[in-house]
């Protein structure tokens, strides 16, 4: 099997259920850890102006607007419904709180998808 990548947290019963659909493929993904370890200012960004290929929003079909996550992050306490924020500002409030960047993404060479729900997971599993 390929390469495969998830950006995880594990207090998430969803990331936990799809490494684990992950691991029972046989495969062993590289974890990233993305709470501890979040993404930079240029990789996110990156994630808004680079080709398809190297584009994780982008392989996504996703806006950073669509990837922000509302429940138990700081999304209404910093204001993110505001449709006046650009993407700019919620890539600078995802840098500052990576609890706001939905989870778990996977990535694997057929493919890039926010696996919520679990299923979501086959679409690129070989």
């Amino acid at each position: 099997m390929s390469e495969v990548t998830i950006y995880h947290n594990p207090s998430c019963a969803t990331s936990r259920k799809v490494l684990a659909a992950i691991r029972a493929t046989g495969a062993e993904p590289r974890v990233i850890e993305y709470l501890k370890t979040p993404p930079s200012r240029t990789e996110l960004k990156s994630l808004l102006s680079r080709t398809e290929l190297k584009s994780l929003l982008s392989r996504m079909g996703m806006t950073p607007r669509a990837l922000l996550r509302r429940r138990g992050t700081p999304y209404d306490a910093l204001g993110l419904d505001d449709p006046k924020r650009g993407d700019e500002a919620l890539l600078d409030a995802m840098l500052a709180h990576p609890i706001l960047i939905e989870r778990p993404i996977v990535v694997t060479e057929r493919g890039v998808r926010l696996c919520r729900p679990v299923e979501k997971l086959a679409e690129i599993l070989a």
